[in-house]
């Protein structure tokens, strides 16, 4: 009953937030006005994003703090006196807007535009892409990508994909070729939450490593927090990867056609009703089992594909409607070719929900209204049988709202979520067997963007969660923004909690199989981030930004230690925390686009277990987990020689550590009478100290050169590569016990087509 009336009264606290903020906007906008307006490309009718915006007071020469579009190509400038302003547009490679607007007291003006592109400029776009991000683009943990920043990553395919991207930033450390596992910023992968178009995504990231669910040809823009995210993200301890897709072409028909030994796929876009409606679509799927492995030495057992569509319906310009889907699917060996049984893992993802961005008539609100439902399912086992299940469902609608006030703005909003899980496992495995449970939250959260300044801007926020069974929660969270000239100052941090835990066995070296459970002894993991950068631009072809972070964590669920060789273990609790600094330099000539990260991490665990005092002299244990990768560089150059494009990256990353077997012995509980001729026992592990080895560094060479030929009607693209150019033997797993190594990906030639219209 208690937490039912903290559930009723946190709901009636929003409501009457809600009714405060509107009333106290309402009343100042009864003696100002507003300029607002919707910015579209004319070549597709699309809205144009990160278009510079200005409003200039025509008889006072008075400039307001300039505006950039959202993603759906709004601007807004709110409580301004009346009278007579310039509007001024401008986007590099199209060509600028003005226009005068005329404004009386209490008036909304809409003013919606398309712009063009001029062949003069479309030189400059690319260059401009790499501006407006960039790899050296940091903002208190936020980095922005575009398709564009994508292509500068040589990968096996000839369409770029997000994953190869995510890879090279500092702090990222991933389990290679094979297993799809991101680790940020000292965090786990089942921390990161992963959402396209606001959906949950559990499992993007496919069994070869340089491939996502995410393809060049299907994003908009992708936010990665590495920490100290918005109030209005919740849920998981340590990052955050917002993707959205683009919409469909509304005024012309589209696609295109790619192979490559690795993955082929089909694209189709276009309009249903010009102007109005459009459609996009895309299918993925892995070649590597049928041409790669023909000629590669070694076999590739893997599988992996996936197709994704979204609908755009445009019924005015102020009011807006998409429906997006996602499914994925993916199988691969975790044994290697010597191994008696093979043990494999699936998995498959499907998501699908909408968004419905409203901007009504007489009001400074921008509202945004969505739904979604996400699937994991998750399997394990050999020929003969499935030994691990983890499926997860999910159920999330919401209201995400943003109130305009001068230069700043209020967002604010709430959300409904729930989530079942269901996990069968052969046997004991972290003390779990078969578990199926339902997890209802509801969340709501505030986060204002004042700007102090034009050159000053913090964002305090405040989330609040309330679990059924957990109770109500509250997340402070504050970014701080200070830009002057060539030099910026950024400022991160707030407390995070996660309700789900996701579960390996973290003796193995690499792990793929996870267990979605609920927090198994009741308590919610959470986090303390904290985050400080400088950035600066000391000409206009370099920039330079260096980040250090600190992260505490609290009641993180781990395996306890175990002197028997089995999977089968019961869970602890330990503490952590992560420190580093991640460093970037980028430089971008109209010929050359290259940058360098380097990230150096510190990353420790603590856990307490009376057993240890046996083994190590002490029952509180510090240790370094398996991802704590302590260096790790990563060199990337692009650039035109002739007609070719050429992409060259070079990774080294410093040895992972794990934890070395010394031998084995056999144990006999002396609980009663026992004849030791006939009785052998139970074998028992000698461990040296948890992680306490290091494995190789690891450091690999990969290029690719691209050449695109106009056609009558479209272009035709022809890349070839080599990945791993000196064919390093960089290692992917090691069985502790047996001392059986899989390698990565050894030397590995492709090459690729693609047509496009």
């Amino acid at each position: 009953m208690q937490r039912a009336g903290d559930r009723a009264a946190l709901i009636r606290m929003l409501f009457l937030l809600g009714i405060l903020l509107s009333g106290t906007l309402s009343s100042a906008m009864a003696q100002r006005a507003t300029v607002r307006g919707f910015i579209m490309d004319d070549a597709d009718g699309l809205p144009l994003q990160g278009v510079n915006v200005v409003l200039t007071d025509s008889t006072q020469g008075e400039v307001f703090l300039g505006r950039v579009t959202n993603d759906n190509g709004l601007f807004v400038f709110a409580q301004i006196n009346p009278g007579t302003y310039l509007l001024r547009a401008s986007f590099v490679g199209f060509l600028p807007h003005e226009e005068t607007v005329q404004v009386q007291a209490g008036q909304i003006v809409t003013v919606n535009f398309s712009m063009s592109t001029s062949d003069a400029l479309l030189d400059e776009v690319l260059i401009e892409s790499a501006r407006e991000t960039g790899a050296a683009r940091v903002t208190a943990g936020l980095q922005s990508v575009r398709p564009g920043d994508l292509e500068l990553i040589p990968s096996p395919d000839i369409t770029p994909d997000l994953a190869t991207y995510i890879t090279a930033m500092p702090g990222v450390v991933s389990t290679g070729d094979r297993g799809g596992q991101l680790f940020i910023r000292g965090g786990e992968p089942s921390h990161n939450l992963i959402t396209l178009d606001g959906m949950s995504v559990y499992q993007p990231f496919h069994v070869l490593g340089f491939y996502s669910s995410f393809s060049a040809d299907m994003l908009s823009k992708v936010d990665i927090h590495s920490g100290g995210y918005d109030s209005r993200f919740s849920g998981r301890l340590s990052s955050v990867i917002d993707v959205r897709s683009r919409n469909g072409n509304l005024r012309q028909h589209g696609g295109s056609i790619s192979l490559s030994p690795f993955v082929s796929g089909v694209r189709l876009e276009g309009p249903i009703a010009r102007d109005k409606f459009s459609v996009l679509g895309s299918f993925r799927h892995s070649m590597i089992d049928q041409i790669a492995s023909q000629y590669i030495a070694q076999d590739l057992p893997y599988k992996f594909g996936d197709w994704f569509g979204k609908a755009y319906v445009q019924l005015t310009e102020a009011n807006q409607i998409t429906f997006t889907a996602l499914h994925t699917f993916d199988r691969g060996a975790l044994t290697n070719d010597n191994s008696d049984t093979e043990e494999e893992v699936q998995w498959k993802n499907t998501a699908m929900g909408g968004r419905w961005h409203l901007l009504p008539q007489n009001s400074s609100l921008l509202g945004e209204f969505y739904f979604s439902v996400s699937r994991l399912e998750m399997t394990q086992g050999n020929n003969m049988q499935t030994n691990r299940l983890s499926e997860i469902r999910e159920f999330n609608a919401g209201i995400n709202l943003t109130a305009f006030a001068g230069p700043s703005e209020i967002n604010y909003g709430a959300y409904l979520k729930s989530t079942e899980l269901n996990v069968e496992l052969a046997g004991l495995y972290q003390s779990l067997e078969n578990l199926t449970s339902r997890i209802p939250k509801f969340g709501s959260y505030i986060d204002p963007n004042i700007h102090v300044t034009p050159t000053f801007q913090i964002r305090p926020g405040i989330t609040g969660l309330f679990f059924d069974d957990y109770g109500f929660f509250v997340e402070p969270r504050a970014r701080i923004i200070w830009s002057k000239g060539q030099h910026q100052l950024t400022a991160a941090g707030g407390l995070f909690h996660q309700d789900l835990t996701g579960l390996n066995d973290r003796r193995d070296v690499t792990n793929v199989f996870t267990a979605w459970v609920e927090a198994p002894f009741d308590k919610l993991t959470r986090a303390w981030h904290a985050i400080a950068g400088y950035k600066i631009e000391p000409t206009n072809d370099i920039e330079i930004s260096i980040e250090g972070f600190y992260k505490e964590l609290y009641d993180l669920y781990i395996s306890e230690w175990t002197a028997l060789p089995v999977l089968s273990t019961n869970l602890q609790l330990a503490d952590g925390r992560a420190k580093g600094i991640d460093f970037r330099i980028e430089l971008r000539k109209p010929n050359l686009h290259a940058f360098i990260t380097y990230g150096l991490t510190f990353i420790e665990y603590e856990a307490t277990q009376e057993s240890l005092l046996l083994w190590y002299g002490t029952d509180r244990l510090k240790f370094r987990p398996p991802h704590d990768r302590r260096h790790q560089i990563n060199a990337v150059a692009n650039t035109t020689l002739g007609e070719f494009d050429i992409s060259i990256r070079w990774s080294l990353g410093s040895g992972l550590p794990y934890t070395q077997v010394r031998g084995f012995d056999r144990f006999i509980l002396l609980d009663r009478g026992f004849d030791v001729r006939e009785v052998p026992g139970d074998v028992r592990v000698i461990y040296d100290e948890p992680y306490g080895g290091e494995l190789p560094y690891f450091h690999r060479l990969d290029i690719s050169i691209d050449r695109t030929f106009e056609l009558k009607k479209g272009t035709f693209s022809i890349q070839g590569g080599v990945i791993n150019v000196y064919n390093r033997a960089n290692i992917f797993s090691l069985d502790t016990f047996t001392l059986d190594r899989v390698d990565q990906l050894p030397i590995v030639p492709f090459v690729g087509l693609k047509l496009e219209r």
